[in-house]
């Protein structure tokens, strides 16, 4: 290990994770950019065949560079560089080059996290798991689902006879739906829908529910496409069970698959589940092992990046959907 590699590899570590990340959005040259990428050698085609997905031109592992300025540089995996890895990139940031890690560059340029690049250093260094323990920022997400649940309680209790009426109308069985789920830490609760399938939707087991699903009533087909069959968890978010903006709680049979292909799938449960989040509003109903990988990367953005303002938008984005049945 040469003298260099052992007096940056702890000093630069921070600053390799946060130098020039800011200045990526800020024009559309850098945004369109070449981008040259350093990963451990064993994982090269796996990080080039994501970034063809992309359609992001880049590089990978390319030491014969003697022009660093102007140029972005990204890194995979930090704790797993070579040490000429990690001298390249430290002589990159003194020669006025961009350093940045992968994921948090594809953060800036996709608005996602990248899931199938994830990996335990990018946790880490992000400090998420300390983000979603913030005391503070629990107590400022309770008390402004307890504003918005009773809000939408009250503004929406009228049409809760109407749909009541309707579900029994046409089909047996009850108005409510309770459904066992994961949320916060792993725990699971009771979900309250209203019915939107058969009473005996599940007699042959269990399975993901898919578009034009025979076992969802023509009622339930409405309630679904206008989100209206959520309702009922305003009462989740009241018992503290569920944020009215966070990943959607999926139940625990299905997540014991979901985990095997996902990766860190069970990372969305730092944080409540939530009625309506940023996968539902950016990415259409799933039924698959590769809708939960796109909707995955959503959540994962939303964890790292939540705050009050992203809520609003979520909310505001729910609503155009009710009002316009953009759902299924």
């Amino acid at each position: 290990m040469s003298n260099t590699s052992l007096a940056f590899r702890l000093a630069t570590t921070s600053f390799l994770q946060e130098t020039e990340t800011r200045d990526l959005s800020k024009s559309a040259d850098t945004q369109a950019a070449f981008i040259y990428v350093y990963s451990p050698e064993g994982e090269a085609g796996h990080v080039a065949s994501i970034l063809d997905r992309a359609k992001i031109r880049h590089c990978i592992n390319q030491y014969e560079i003697r022009d660093y300025a102007g140029k972005v540089f990204c890194f995979h995996k930090r704790s797993n560089l070579s040490d000429a890895q990690v001298d390249f990139l430290v002589n990159a940031v003194s020669a006025g080059g961009q350093v940045v890690a992968l994921l948090d560059y594809l953060e800036q340029r996709l608005s996602l996290v990248e899931v199938e690049l994830l990996h335990s250093d990018y946790l880490l260094d992000n400090n998420l798991m300390r983000l979603s323990l913030d005391k503070s920022r629990q107590w400022q997400k309770f008390a402004i689902d307890t504003i918005m649940a009773v809000s939408l309680l009250v503004l929406t209790l009228p049409f809760w006879a109407l749909i009541a009426l309707a579900i029994k109308l046409e089909s047996p069985g009850p108005v409510f739906f309770r459904q066992r789920r994961t949320g916060l830490f792993n725990k699971e609760f009771d979900i309250l829908k209203f019915r939107s399938m058969r009473q005996d939707a599940e007699k042959d087991g269990v399975r993901w529910a898919s578009k034009n699903d025979s076992r969802i009533t023509r009622v339930g087909a409405f309630l679904r496409k206008t989100r209206m069959d959520e309702l009922p968890q305003l009462i989740n978010v009241l018992r503290g069970e569920m944020s009215i903006i966070g990943p959607r709680p999926e139940r625990e049979v299905f997540i014991h698959d979901l985990e095997k292909h996902v990766p860190f799938y069970r990372f969305r449960h730092m944080v409540k589940p939530g009625v309506t989040g940023l996968a539902q509003v950016k990415y259409t109903y799933g039924a698959s092992i590769e809708d939960a990988m796109h909707k995955h990367r959503h959540d994962m953005y939303y964890i790292k990046h939540q705050s009050l303002w992203m809520d609003l938008k979520i909310l505001l984005q729910t609503t155009r959907i009710v009002l316009t049945g953009q759902g299924i």
